[in-house]
């Protein structure tokens, strides 16, 4: 891979993925959209690799989506069919690459970034981080992988209070509600995660990663039921002066 938007790194049998656009959060701009699946793939073609982690450079793990790009989506309809479907390829990978994904959530996991995270197959989670969906906050339906992982992990009833709000959850909330496995002290997180990544590596290969497999054909029947569906009402979101009017309040604020 030739972009630096998604860093790789090899420990013997163990594949860190580091999102790499700390200045803004990690946040998907359209490099980081493309380069992410393609380093799943590429790791999971590595015959030497048993287990991924996947983790955020800086001080979050990912802000979700990038405000700058509100208006160009709001205008230029191949544009955003493009970006939906980048994220529709990242979530297919997620849940479909056969290496178990450790997710290590250093900071803030937002909107697409607590979708990742909620896709991955143990997440541990800084006592200082916290996880939110705020799609409908910004005038977007929650349509890009949160309404096939959050009811399976959490719930229906707790899926609709957070998703329909946007409310954060505080990172002891998110291991109580089902949304993240352990809650750990800031600087620990890549360790315990690391650590977990091990554990499974030293497990024969053949029945960690079919189980795993099994496992998730619970997310993928909930994919084909709701991401098509999910992926075109958020594009009509894109449609509404609501959404439109977004850019110039995020302005405001920052002013």
């Amino acid at each position: 891979m030739s972009s630096d938007a998604v860093l790789i790194e090899a420990r013997g049998d163990i594949r860190i993925l580091t999102l790499n656009r700390p200045e803004s959060l990690n946040a998907f701009d359209e490099e980081l959209h493309r380069e992410l699946p393609l380093a799943l793939r590429s790791v999971g073609d590595d015959p030497d690799a048993k287990v991924i982690v996947l983790t955020g450079a800086g001080r979050a793990f990912s802000a979700g989506g990038s405000i700058d790009d509100f208006e160009k989506f709001a205008d230029d309809l191949k544009a955003r069919r493009a970006a939906l479907r980048e994220g529709r390829r990242l979530f297919d990978e997620l849940i479909n690459v056969h290496l178990p994904v450790v997710a290590a959530v250093n900071g803030p996991a937002v909107g697409l970034g607590c979708t990742v995270a909620t896709a991955c197959d143990m997440v541990f989670i800084s006592q200082d981080a916290f996880m939110a969906d705020p799609h409908v906050t910004v005038a977007l339906v929650a349509g890009d992988g949160g309404a096939a992982t959050w009811p399976l992990s959490a719930g229906l009833l707790r899926a609709k209070e957070f998703l329909l709000t946007g409310d954060r959850i505080s990172a002891e909330q998110a291991v109580r509600i089902g949304i993240a496995n352990r809650v750990v002290p800031a600087d620990q997180v890549m360790e315990q995660a690391l650590a977990w990544a091990e554990k499974l590596a030293a497990l024969p290969w053949q029945a960690v990663q079919d189980t795993k497999s099994v496992l998730n054909q619970h997310l993928r029947q909930a994919a084909v039921s709701t991401l098509g569906y999910g992926l075109a009402a958020e594009s009509q979101s894109h449609d509404t002066q609501e959404f439109r009017e977004i850019p110039a309040r995020f302005r405001a604020r920052r002013r």
